[in-house]
């Protein structure tokens, strides 16, 4: 029997799409790398009976080996847009080498195109299966590699140039990207029309008047506003003239809101950071989330037309017992849908719809609110217009007209789904016919002044992101979030967007370099450049080497002019050296450095004019005045909190490894020095009893609760409390070769028998220390520091080996044996 190969990009959706495809009739097993499940069936393709499995990719597969004979068909379940089908190639590229070699003509490998995981979408898909198409995968290659290469080049020169002259950029990472930049330079835009924003004053003529027991009406200036205040006053004059307000002209029109277009992402972004305060990273998770679980079609759209073929009346119909729209829903299916309106059909996928009911109870708070919007979204698109009567009473005061209007809703149409965009109440016009005289009540002259512009909101950010072509529907979010998460700009109130100072200098410094980095013309360029390569009126290679070498020419002069930029820094930032709080003493010099906790945190002695690195994430501080054997350097302590780990570092080390097996980042706990008493080699215990790589190595600051830590994972163990020392032996353990530990104990809680307080034995073996050793986890807000190191100590037979585990005689052999 034949096999057929099927992948998903996701293993929840793997797990889906076999269900359908096998009506429920799969078995499933965990796969060679134990993340990605196997859904396996039998049933018929092509023709003929197979064998079929479904599996998943784990992200995007940069190499694989699959073992076995292989399969005689693939079929791609990748998400269907640019991405998704670069993903296919590189799945291909893994998975061909090794598939049976069918026929000359045989077509092996397929490709399912689908927008939602529901049973007709999905074996419409299968029915109907294509083949990949490389032009959109090579596009994608293209925008990767150019992203990569000029976002590295930049942000590595950057970076390296300012964070050794600046000691409080507060940023660990100072970045470029072809996208990120331009997407910073409308915030930064926004934020100096503010600044430069100089208030004039106007004036406005302000008339109210009334008939009869009516209550007043305020009236709009036909002249809107003057800027000299003479000539207003001499407005004001003239029209107190007349003591009425005479009825020129009443007029009455019925008007329309039309209901909305399809939703396609964009829109979606914009909506749920203005009305739902979520932020585009954000709602992309949820929306993604709401995709794989079956309950709305593929987020990841720019069309904003219902195909010809779309089942709009079966899509609504399972909205008619939702308790939310269930009354409108069912008036809809009684009277007839509504034609939607017509969009722009860009030929990837479908709008985004719900695809089925669905409660809050299952989807989480955040989850309901975005399926509630998009099903809301969706049957407004195929309701009526909303209709509403717009008066309007035009008056004469003198010489000078002013009007006033109101609205009266006469069907709500589509607001009723989505009353936030319905017609407001508003308080009747009086009846009155041209001739008509009202009583003025008020006429004065105001003074007003004009203001400045708000900073961005996150959707006038995605609006203007889209005008100009800077990201795909699917990559916004990503870009927003990266200026964000740099410290480029900070969320307000309202969801806007406020560049930071150093987000501000940033793009100022590249406009006085060169603004072609920092505005949109040139990403734009590119990307139209990339979507003629996606089909196929483009050469890939051609399109990339021309970019490059644009960017290549930029680079050099960018580097050769950062005097520039260098200058607006130096206004806004403080020199290294006068930054940070003398901490430890140089081992070179022997004068102290300055600890600078701004991002990145690391230590400067300006008498050397050197930096040295610290671990990120944690509280550094002087280690007893004690020095590194090596190099004289005054050892500090890195702690990550009281529930955390600690451990001590040599600054010069921490940046230049002493031993061949050693790599940058690694503190004491990781040292080979084969005497130095801070070093893995004096005290390391033993094998870490989760992570393959780990030693525990006593933590010397711990006492009187003392412990040790893994120093590769966040595995601590807690023991001997109260004890009044803990010493790492020279001895081995004879069952498990872990390093045998002496410990005196408090005379008062001493564990041992007829009162004794010193014993030596086996932290995982020895009986007399079972009931002293608890197991937790460090709280650790990020990896403390990069892995690497010797997997075992510089002394005795077994720092590095893990506790035998058939000879579980307590607690952590037992526990130890379970990880084996």
């Amino acid at each position: 029997m034949r096999t057929v190969l099927m992948v998903a990009e996701k293993p929840s959706l793997a797990q889906s799409i076999a269900r359908i495809l096998s009506k429920g009739c799969c078995t499933s097993r965990k796969g060679l790398n134990g993340a990605c499940s196997v859904h396996e069936y039998t049933g018929t393709f092509q023709g003929q009976s197979v064998r079929f499995k479904m599996t998943s990719v784990c992200g995007h597969v940069m190499s694989l080996d699959f073992i076995g004979g292989g399969c005689d068909f693939v079929v791609l379940w990748l998400d269907c847009d640019k991405e998704g089908e670069n993903i296919c190639f590189e799945v291909l590229d893994a998975v061909q080498p090794v598939m049976n070699k069918g026929g000359v003509r045989e077509q092996t490998v397929f490709r399912a195109k689908f927008s939602s995981i529901t049973d007709t979408d999905i074996w419409n898909a299968m029915n109907r299966l294509g083949e990949p198409n490389k032009n959109e995968a090579l596009s994608v290659d293209a925008r990767q590699e150019l992203d990569l290469r000029i976002g590295c080049a930049f942000t590595r020169f950057q970076t390296k140039y300012f964070q050794g002259k600046y000691g409080n950029l507060d940023s660990s990472l100072i970045s470029f990207g072809p996208c990120q930049t331009p997407t910073l330079g409308f915030c930064v835009e926004r934020h100096d029309k503010i600044q430069s924003f100089k208030p004039e004053t106007y004036w406005i003529l302000q008339a109210k008047v009334f008939k009869g027991k009516d209550g007043p009406l305020t009236l709009d200036w036909s002249r809107v506003r003057v800027f000299d205040r003479e000539v207003g006053q001499m407005f004001v004059n003239l029209a107190k003239m007349s003591k009425e307000a005479k009825v020129e002209a009443v007029s009455q029109k019925e008007k329309t809101k039309q209901r909305p277009q399809a939703l396609n992402t964009v829109e979606m972004l914009r909506v749920a950071s203005s009305s739902l305060g979520m932020g585009p990273q954000h709602t992309m998770q949820i929306a993604e989330r709401l995709y794989t679980q079956g309950y709305i079609s593929y987020p990841r759209t720019e069309t904003t037309q219902y195909p010809e073929n779309f089942d709009l009346k079966g899509t609504l119909r399972q909205q008619a017992n939702s308790p939310m729209w269930a009354e409108e829903v069912k008036a809809l299916l009684s009277a007839g849908l509504n034609r939607p309106r017509k969009g722009n059909d860009v030929g990837d996928h479908p709008p985004i719809t719900p695809m089925r009911a669905a409660s809050e109870g299952e989807l989480g708070s955040d989850g309901w609110r975005l399926y509630e919007y998009i099903t809301r979204h969706f049957i407004a698109t195929v309701s009526q217009d909303c209709r509403y009567l717009q008066s309007t009473i035009e008056f004469s005061i003198g010489p000078e007209r002013f009007s006033c209007g109101g609205k009266t809703p006469i069907s709500p149409g589509y607001t009723a789904l989505m009353p936030w965009q319905g017609v407001p109440l508003e308080e009747a016009l009086p009846t009155c016919q041209p001739g008509d005289a009202f009583t003025v009540d008020e006429l004065r002259l105001v003074e007003r002044q004009t203001g400045p512009p708000d900073y961005l909101t996150e959707a006038e950010l995605i609006t203007l992101m889209e005008k100009h072509g800077i990201g795909t529907d699917a990559s916004i979010p990503v870009h927003i979030n990266n200026v964000c998460q740099r410290n480029y700009v900070t969320v307000e109130t309202g969801r806007r967007l406020k560049p930071t100072n150093l987000g501000v200098v940033l793009v100022h410094g590249y406009y006085k370099i060169d603004a072609e980095l920092v505005l949109p013309t040139i990403r734009s360029a590119v990307e139209k450049q990339l979507s003629l390569i996606a089909l196929g009126k483009a050469n890939f290679q051609q399109v990339l080497q021309h970019t490059l070498d644009i960017f290549k020419r930029k680079f050099h002069y960018f580097v050769d002019s950062i005097s520039s930029m260098d200058e607006l820094m130096e206004v806004s930032f403080s020199p290294i050296a006068a930054t940070g709080k003398p901490l430890s003493r140089c081992g070179k010099c022997h004068r102290f450095m300055k600890y600078i906790q701004a991002k990145p945190s690391r230590l400067h002695c300006s008498h050397c004019d050197e930096t040295y690195n610290v671990p990120q994430n944690g509280a550094i501080k002087l280690y007893k005045e004690l020095r590194c054997p090596l190099d004289d350097f005054e050892l500090v302590l890195w702690t990550s909190g009281a529930r955390g780990k600690s451990y001590p570092l040599c600054p010069y080390c921490f940046s230049n490894p002493p031993f061949r097996d050693m790599k940058k980042g690694m503190g004491c706990n990781e040292c080979t020095h084969p005497s130095c008493q801070h070093s893995l080699s004096a005290l390391g215990i033993g094998q870490c009893v989760e992570c393959d790589s780990g030693v525990l190595v006593l933590d010397p600051t711990s006492g009187p609760k003392w412990r040790m830590a893994c120093n590769r994972c966040n595995v601590l163990v807690h023991f001997f409390e109260h004890a009044h020392k803990v010493q790492v032996s020279q001895d081995s353990c004879e069952v498990c070769d872990a390093s045998l530990v002496m410990v005196d104990f408090n005379k008062a809680r001493t564990p041992l028998p007829e009162g004794d307080t010193q014993h030596t034995g086996c932290v995982f073996c020895d009986p007399l220390f079972q009931d002293a050793v608890e197991l937790k986890h460090a709280s650790m807000r990020r990896t403390a520091h990069r892995g690497g190191g010797a997997r075992r100590g510089g002394r005795g037979r077994g720092r590095g080996r893990r506790p035998n585990p058939k000879k579980p005689k307590d607690k952590m052999a037992a526990l130890a044996a379970y990880f084996v």
